[in-house]
């Protein structure tokens, strides 16, 4: 019988005002110097203000030079801030961008080379053999999950292609998650990050790897943000329903240790050519890669149907998610978003060469992403 490793080691301080016990906790830790990696969007926002504001006792520089999905050049400035702030810890606070970001900015200011030596699919890949930096993560948006996760995503600078980081020892070593830090999001941010949760929970679930734990957790995941999702786009400060959206990110990024499928092969893809917003690349593809999905595992669906309380039976759940699209505010298709069939392309190849097409539950070619793609238009 195959021997198989499973690993759930980050400590999480979660509920409203978590935010509040992180400089106790650095200080603890013998931290006193923190770098705080953000995005240049939240940095002018109050949200990172009233953070600071609780960070007494503790010498705090910023580097807000996170933008757009995020680059290699980002995490080699940010590297150079940690350096040049003489800083002994990094604090992540912001979404998916500036957590990955956040990840790999001590890897960097405590070893050699360039953040893509250090991709698990370079042919001389880097080893990461020094000590990092104490690093906690504070997550602003409930999507992405990157702050309980053992890989960073960042681009290519020139080609917008994603590479990935993974190692263990790139976790955070706490979780400091606030839902009340998602109170300012606007409500398309909250549609789109939201479904990039539910899509998490999905495909993990949907995986044909074997993992028990995270088929568990993927499907809880998913009762919990199915709830929530249409009442935290609708009333932001709804306190409960972000509460739940942000666990239901947490648990969708622990049970994608099994891995994704090709709603993500799509959207990494979207994210390379038309630098789009990953949750939103998701949410234009999910429905359509689903229904392409069902005759695969119908068992699966049937299942994903009944924890998301959908009468009807496993098909009836790819018609909830199209309708659950439209009540938080998600229309149209990718043409609707600038995608043209010339992106075919360069589209279709990155799709299919994607890390994430292997464990699609229904084995993926080339045709069929352009098909895929296609009549998600």
């Amino acid at each position: 019988m195959t021997i198989s490793r499973f690993a759930f080691p980050t400590p999480i301080h979660f509920g409203a005002g978590a935010r509040k016990g992180v400089a106790a906790h650095l200080l603890e830790q013998g931290c006193k110097r923190p770098l705080i990696v953000t995005d240049r969007a939240l940095a002018q926002l109050p949200v990172l203000a009233e953070f600071r504001s609780h960070l007494g006792g503790l010498h705090v520089a910023v580097f807000d030079g996170v933008f757009g999905n995020p680059t290699c050049a980002q995490v080699m400035a940010g590297a150079a801030a940690f350096k040049a702030h003489g800083a002994d810890c990094v604090i992540g606070f912001g979404g998916g961008a500036a957590l990955d970001v956040a990840k790999v900015v001590g890897v960097m200011a405590t070893h050699e080379g360039d953040v893509l030596e250090y991709v698990w699919d370079h042919p001389q890949v880097r080893p990461i053999v020094n000590e990092l930096p104490y690093f906690v993560a504070l997550p602003t948006t409930s999507g992405t999950g990157s702050e309980v996760g053992r890989s960073s995503v960042v681009s290519e600078n020139d080609t917008h292609h994603k590479r990935t980081v993974f190692s263990a020892r790139i976790l955070a070593r706490a979780v400091f998650a606030d839902p009340e830090l998602t109170f300012a999001l606007p409500p398309a941010i909250t549609a789109a990050t939201g479904i990039d949760a539910l899509t998490h929970n999905i495909e993990s679930y949907l995986s044909p790897a074997y993992h028990p734990l995270c088929d568990g957790i993927a499907l809880e995941g998913l009762r919990i943000g199915a709830r929530a999702l249409v009442t935290a786009v609708k009333e932001p400060a709804n306190l409960q329903a972000r509460a739940d959206m942000m666990m239901s990110s947490m648990m969708g990024a622990i049970a994608f240790q099994k891995d994704l499928g090709s709603v993500h092969a799509c959207a990494h893809a979207l994210g390379a050519v038309c630098d789009m917003h990953h949750g939103l690349a998701n949410a234009l593809m999910i429905d359509t890669v689903m229904a392409w999905n069902f005759d695969a595992v119908p068992r699966k669906f049937d299942e994903l149907a009944h924890v998301a309380d959908v009468s009807g039976g496993g098909y009836a759940f790819i018609a909830w998610l199209k309708h659950l699209k439209t009540q938080i505010g998600i229309t149209g298709g990718l043409s609707s978003r600038g995608v043209t069939e010339a992106m075919l392309p360069q589209l279709v190849p990155l799709a299919d060469k994607d890390f994430t097409s292997a464990t699609n539950p229904r084995p993926a070619t080339a045709a069929d992403y352009e098909r895929l793609f296609r009549a998600a238009m």
